[in-house]
């Protein structure tokens, strides 16, 4: 009786998933070696890096950079520190030593009564104060309008928003000085008040494109989730977007504060009154009046607030937006 000869082992349905998980791991073992290769398409490759005359080369590089850059960035932060409490006569012949004749913090004492800084500090207070609260203001309800409820007619106004950059600033100096000389519809003057500083600082476009962009990356599911929820557009801007929107947030409030504690020409345009003008307007008025040393003081308190913003929004510039778990599953 003759057999019929085997055809051989049924492949099983183990095997089957043995030799799928062999490949998928193939598959990602060569995604990550093309992965590394990219990487090391550079001007030095992985295997130069590890030689130990370029890696010595390359850290000489590396700390001449960063030697160069604190120099640049804080010299002369630290060259003003410096003479702030320094004399003037060894300021003016000793510019680079560190208090050849001891340190006189009388400067200080003398800017901030003598010269008035107070006033003037308080007074660039309320203006970046008040700057920053109505960009701020503008900035995050146009860029929630534009972006988050999208009405029809947001093409167009993203285009004249966008189309406002293109005009340069000193044209616009003339016709913005006569509207808040005479205001429309109200009949008033905004001269030596705060409002003529604060109104035109809050129609920023750059401000109003960058919220609009940050808002756009949001996820939508988290606003279509809320509205099912039954939260109208307040709610919405108020709970979800804000919270969301921190990052931007704190770039936007760096830009608006440094912006008007620097700003010029347009605060001695409309606050002719010393009483009422900032540090930017009254510091180069009094510098002939005043001795170097105590007026190298005061630029000294002028630049304390800019630098504390830096140090408390860096983190903010650093960072990614932090939507902080928003969208889950």
């Amino acid at each position: 009786m003759t057999t019929a000869p085997s055809a051989g082992p049924a492949t099983t349905p183990v095997s089957t998933s043995l030799r799928a998980k062999l490949a998928g791991v193939t598959r990602r073992r060569a995604e990550r070696d093309a992965a590394e290769d990219a990487a090391d398409r550079s001007i030095l490759s992985g295997h130069d890096r590890r030689r130990r005359g370029v890696r010595a080369s390359m850290s000489g590089v590396h700390v001449f950079l960063f030697v160069g850059l604190v120099i640049a960035g804080l010299g002369p932060l630290l060259w003003l520190a410096k003479a702030a409490v320094t004399p003037t006569q060894d300021t003016l012949s000793q510019p680079f030593a560190l208090w050849p004749n001891g340190i006189d913090w009388a400067n200080l004492e003398q800017a901030w009564n003598d010269v008035h800084i107070d006033q003037y500090f308080l007074n660039t207070l309320y203006v970046a104060a008040g700057s920053w609260f109505f960009q701020l203001l503008v900035a995050t309800t146009a860029g929630y309008a534009l972006s988050v409820l999208r009405p029809r007619y947001a093409p167009i106004l993203n285009g004249l928003v966008l189309a406002t950059l293109f005009i340069p600033a000193v044209v616009l100096l003339v016709p913005l000085y006569l509207t808040i000389l005479h205001v429309p519809v109200i009949d008033v003057s905004l001269l030596n008040s705060y409002w003529a500083v604060w109104l035109p600082a809050a129609a920023n476009a750059f401000n109003i494109l960058l919220v609009k962009r940050f808002f756009d990356s949001l996820p939508r599911e988290v606003f279509e989730a809320a509205r099912t929820d039954g939260a109208g557009p307040f709610r919405v801007f108020w709970s979800i977007v804000l919270p969301m929107s921190k990052p931007i947030l704190g770039v936007v409030s760096v830009f608006a504060v440094i912006a008007a504690w620097k700003d010029f020409l347009w605060p001695l345009l409309v606050l002719p009154d010393p009483a009422v003008q900032p540090l930017s307007v009254r510091l180069p008025a009094v510098q002939s009046q005043t001795e170097l040393d105590v007026f190298l003081a005061a630029l000294a308190i002028s630049t304390i607030i800019p630098v504390v913003l830096f140090l408390i929004f860096q983190r903010l510039f650093l960072r990614g937006a932090g939507l902080g778990g928003a969208v889950k599953g």
